[in-house]
């Protein structure tokens, strides 16, 4: 069974050394994204602004690797502040009310200050 890469031509792919998404079988796993636009190399300050970046890059691996949101069956959250749950929930809640994958959402630090929320997501195709 082959494995397929996913990148997205960030930096920190290259620099860490690992994919932004891999598809093994039925199996797409998408690495922790956070809110930078890959384009221009820039991140938003608000929390929401990040959470939107992140998604879609989410959906651009996801569909590069011949999936969807809708395939999605786990996803994890990480915030630096509680405070920010319900900005992320504004903009995930609509994105997954209908697939409600099972999710988890931690309170944490990330490497870099201006980062705000990381999420990472498993897909599955049936």
């Amino acid at each position: 069974m082959s494995r397929q890469r996913i990148s997205t031509g960030s930096p920190f792919e290259k620099e860490a050394g690992y994919s932004r998404a891999v598809v093994q079988g039925p199996w797409c796993f998408v690495a922790g994204t956070t809110g930078y636009d890959y384009k221009t190399m820039t991140m938003p300050d608000g929390v929401a602004e990040q959470a939107k970046n992140a998604m879609a890059t989410i959906a651009s691996a996801l569909d590069e690797a011949g999936f969807t949101l809708g395939d999605v069956v786990r996803v994890h959250y990480h915030v630096t502040d509680a405070l920010f749950a319900d900005a992320v929930f504004a903009v995930v809640g609509p994105l997954f009310r209908d697939i409600r994958p099972a999710a988890t959402m931690t309170v944490c630090g990330l490497i870099r200050p201006e980062m705000k929320v990381e999420i990472e997501v498993t897909a599955l195709k049936a």
